[in-house]
């Protein structure tokens, strides 16, 4: 008599690409910078949300888990260049809105402000990787699809603020 127990297909070997199930880099894989801007992004909600002031948040935010690991030089910059200059930043994001300022999500909103705050005053970061890390961090904490309309967002905005460089990447 032969044995026909069915055997189960082999699975193929798991690579490790430093991404979660949901495609979000793993947390031993992120930069400080990184971190700084998920820190930064936390505390803005806060601000938009609960309209608390920056001091308060800035306290909150750095007794958080992990915060020793985050830039903390580009989370201040973030966080209080991002309250400091709110309506300059609203003025240049709101006209490539499909919608009202109110109609976008809280975390959107705060992803939106990080992207145009570092266009306009991280050089030192290319406006590629501005849109990456914005794009990772809606899909980290935003809603389903947005990451890709602050993709979408991000991208008429990069020419406002760096128009030489975005027409060099073109060429």
């Amino acid at each position: 008599m032969t044995d026909k127990t069915p055997t189960k297909p082999k699975r193929p070997p798991q690579t490790r690409t430093g991404l979660t199930d949901t495609g979000v880099k793993k947390a031993a894989d992120k930069s400080a910078r990184t971190r700084a801007r998920e820190f930064a992004l936390q505390a803005l909600y806060q601000h938009l949300v609960g309209r608390n002031d920056a001091g308060s948040i800035d306290a909150f935010t750095r007794d958080l888990v992990g915060f020793h690991k985050a830039d903390s030089a580009h989370y201040d910059a973030l966080l209080h260049g991002c309250i400091t200059d709110a309506q300059a930043l609203d003025d240049a994001i709101t006209p490539l809105l499909d919608r009202k300022m109110t109609e976008i999500s809280p975390v959107e909103h705060a992803v939106l402000w990080i992207g145009a705050y570092e266009f306009k005053n991280c050089l030192d970061v290319p406006y590629r990787v501005v849109i990456n890390e914005c794009i990772e961090l809606a899909k980290a904490f935003g809603g389903t699809d947005g990451h890709k309309y602050v993709n979408g967002v991000l991208h008429k905005l990069a020419p406002l603020f760096r128009a030489a460089e975005v027409a060099a990447d073109k060429a």
